[in-house]
């Protein structure tokens, strides 16, 4: 980006932006210390989280699983927002037509203060009951192992969705409509490879799309701004926009902008 300022093109943008969208990956958590499960650091007992989070084995040993989502619960627990989720959080009370959409399940953007937030693959501290299917948070670190529904007694499994099953049909529509209105996508923290979340900067149609991720993704060569930075360190620079400009029109009244 020779002969361009990152930090001060980004901050126009945001100025400007009146239905501006966010996807978060994981690598705004790992700046509060929140681990990726990925990789050769991500094994668990010799399991890979692929698998074990699926409805196959979940299915075949329920207290299996259970043990490994409660090691990550633990483990997820004591992580607080950093300056990207606060910042995001910030921006959202600043500019009415914001909307956040994240792969992430641990639940640190609803902590920050998002509420205009869809979190496509769930919420590792929300429990679906098997049986009745009622929801609810619950943050007990170690829960039993395998919780029970208080309700009807079923096997309770974690809010998320895991591998083989489709996202959410509200939570994909409501994403993908806001992308393709959006004026401004923010692509923070994800490595553009987990479908079909990584796709969705394709479907920015009328939209100045921007990067931010430490390394090149797929993605990079396509984008209009790609700034080498971690999230938390970027967004510490970048001061908080103030609501959109008067007269600038109001955002879509199509834009999905309720809180989920």
């Amino acid at each position: 980006m020779s002969g361009r300022d990152p930090v001060a093109e980004l901050t126009g943008l945001l100025r400007k932006a009146r239905r501006p969208v966010a996807l978060t990956g994981a690598g705004v958590s790992a700046e509060s210390g929140v681990p990726t499960f990925r990789g050769p650091d991500g094994l668990w007992r010799r399991h890979r989280p692929e698998d074990l989070a699926t409805p196959e084995a979940f299915a075949r040993d329920p207290a299996l699983v259970w043990e490994w989502y409660n090691w990550r619960r633990e483990r997820i627990a004591p992580a607080r927002p950093n300056p990207a989720h606060r910042w995001l959080a910030a921006y959202e009370r600043a500019n009415p037509g914001f909307l956040l959409i994240t792969q992430n399940v641990d639940g640190l953007h609803r902590l920050a203060g998002s509420r205009r937030l869809v979190e496509v693959h769930g919420n590792l501290w929300v429990l679906r009951c098997t049986r009745c299917g009622r929801e609810g948070e619950d943050r007990r670190v170690p829960l039993p192992v395998p919780p029970r529904c208080p309700e009807c007694g079923g096997l309770l499994r974690p809010g998320v969705v895991w591998f083989g099953e489709p996202l959410p049909a509200e939570a994909l529509t409501r994403s993908t409509e806001a992308v393709q209105e959006a004026d401004l996508l923010l692509v923070i923290g994800t490595s553009a490879v987990v479908q079909p979340v990584a796709s969705f900067p394709l479907l920015a149609r009328g939209a100045v799309v921007v990067e931010i991720n430490p390394a090149a993704t797929p993605l990079t060569p396509s984008l209009d701004l790609s700034v080498r930075s971690a999230a938390g360190a970027l967004f510490r620079r970048i001061p908080l926009p103030g609501p959109p400009p008067a007269g600038s029109g109001s955002p879509s009244p199509s834009h999905p902008g309720g809180t989920p």
